[in-house]
């Protein structure tokens, strides 16, 4: 696996007739969520979307599907107002045609993944689309993927997918423990020490990977005349905008 990500499954990139081609061969959509927030001062603050962003794409890229632009909002926010919106969201994406939806969240606590499944559950209430809410690592948690705040893991993600977004040299002198530690705002193993390029490949690779096979699983899962595409055709009479 290498560190660029193709314009070729990313939806907003992507030309109607690429988009029908992709959905009809594999009709799953990844939405990648994650937030603006401090990630040490080595990091960039978008740091949750963009690595289950590029996560997704290098499991589209493998596996098939389309992944859909980042999600910026987040569970800070009041979930009366917001839920309804995602739930919208999710209900456009079925309509275009996909079968499966993952929406994945960079940011990990759980109350990001309630609000992707709260959403998820009117949209696949009526058995004709599968969906779940996980972390990028839900599914490949071991010794070689995992996930931290602004420490090893998160860390080593962007010294692989994003090598020039990352300073170590802006941390400031001073130990770092493997607890949070709230003076850096960094929470596990001291990046200078543990976190390298090559981890991040190898946790972003099992990610993906893992994340394909459950979306593979999920279309299996549907009844035989639910897994495929749902559209008669991706033109402005059958689809507009999600």
């Amino acid at each position: 696996m290498d560190n660029t990500l193709s314009p070729a499954v990313q939806m907003q990139f992507m030309r109607p007739r690429q988009l029908e081609a992709a959905a009809r061969r594999f009709p799953a959509v990844y939405v990648p969520f994650g937030l603006i927030e401090w990630h040490g001062a080595h990091l960039p603050l978008g740091n949750d979307a963009l690595k289950a962003h590029a996560i997704l794409v290098k499991c589209a890229e493998e596996f098939g599907g389309v992944v859909y632009p980042p999600v910026w909002f987040h569970s800070g926010f009041n979930q009366e107002h917001l839920l309804p919106v995602i739930t919208d969201l999710f209900e456009r994406l079925k309509k275009t045609g996909f079968r499966v939806i993952i929406g994945v969240s960079g940011h990990n606590i759980q109350e990001q993944i309630d609000m992707i499944n709260g959403a998820l559950q009117p949209v696949v209430a009526d058995g004709t689309v599968a969906g779940i809410g996980i972390w990028e690592v839900t599914l490949s948690q071991s010794e070689e993927s995992s996930t931290d705040h602004a420490a090893k893991w998160e860390t080593s993600n962007m010294q692989f997918l994003y090598p020039d977004l990352v300073d170590l040299n802006e941390l400031p002198e001073g130990e770092i423990g493997p607890d949070w530690n709230r003076e850096f705002g960094i929470g596990g193993l001291d990046p200078r020490l543990h976190a390298s390029a090559a981890v991040g490949r190898r946790n972003c690779e099992l990610a993906a990977q893992a994340i394909g096979r459950k979306a593979q699983e999920l279309l299996d899962s549907l009844p035989p005349e639910h897994r495929t595409f749902s559209l008669p055709a991706l033109t402005p009479e059958h689809w507009w905008y999600v």
